[in-house]
């Protein structure tokens, strides 16, 4: 009976704690990746109102966390916090980064923040690296679309771990987010505040259904990425020190249309 009444204990216990991607990892203690950024923003690719100058299409610099599925930066259909607003709208990442340190501290859901440089140009690359760790095996960030009213493009929420061991390379192709807190359609559209405030949304070719909308192109079935991320297992060699990691050749992008 006492063994009886522990297992049912155990069970009811177990059945309580939140489940979520990461709660079967078991993979080695930690992992270390690289992460490669790929801007795909070309003119030949996304024609429409290209930014030329004053300022020219760019990128701002990645912000990105690895955390547990009790934490997340952003997620499509939800609205965005008051720092991914700040982050998206004007490239500010104190409020973002503040709240990923509280939500480290309450629930210790956040393991690391790491950050890559901007690119000035719409193609090029940036990388960096980051630590994830079997609680926290979740990458998440963003990359302010630059200029725009509060479009970015990111990930959230990419599980690295694979039951008992970490993926060895991931490539995702990124499109565009609206953050649901400004509500111009251009690159270059004025600050105008959306009120109430409205969910993230991906914006694609067809949606906003409107012709000023600076990513509407009615013949095209689905836009084509305009990045990519890349992240790779970084290999331990016998002495314990990282191998040396190089930077993937960016693929092409270009877009043939009848619209261009």
């Amino acid at each position: 009976k006492v063994i009886w009444t522990l297992l049912v204990t155990i069970l009811g216990s177990a059945s309580s704690l939140p489940v979520g991607d990461d709660s079967i990892c078991t993979a080695e203690e930690l992992a270390k990746y690289s992460i490669t950024f790929t801007g795909k923003w070309s003119q030949t690719a996304f024609p429409k109102q290209y930014p030329l100058y004053r300022p020219p299409a760019q990128w701002s610099s990645m912000l990105g966390v690895t955390h547990s599925s009790d934490y997340s930066m952003w997620k499509k259909n939800e609205y965005a916090s008051n720092g991914v607003r700040d982050f998206a709208e004007k490239g500010e990442a104190w409020v973002l980064m503040k709240e990923i340190e509280e939500a480290g501290e309450k629930i210790q859901s956040v393991h690391g923040i790491f950050s890559a440089p901007a690119i000035s140009s719409g193609t090029g690359q940036t990388s960096t690296e980051l630590e994830v760790h079997p609680r926290h095996p979740l990458v998440s960030f963003v990359v302010r679309i630059v200029p725009s009213p509060d479009w970015f493009v990111g990930i959230d929420s990419l599980n690295l771990c694979k039951g008992d061991h970490w993926m060895e390379d991931v490539s995702v192709d990124l499109f565009p987010y609206d953050a649901g807190t400004d509500s111009g359609f251009t690159f270059s559209s004025p600050n105008f505040a959306t009120i109430p405030q409205d969910t993230v949304t991906e914006i694609t070719c067809s949606s906003p259904s409107h012709p000023a909308n600076s990513f509407y192109y009615p013949k095209l079935k689905i836009l084509p990425p305009i990045a990519q991320v890349t992240l790779v297992k970084i290999k331990k060699n016998q002495l314990g020190l990282s191998a040396p990691y190089f930077n993937l050749p960016a693929k092409s992008n270009e877009v043939i249309d009848s619209i261009s």
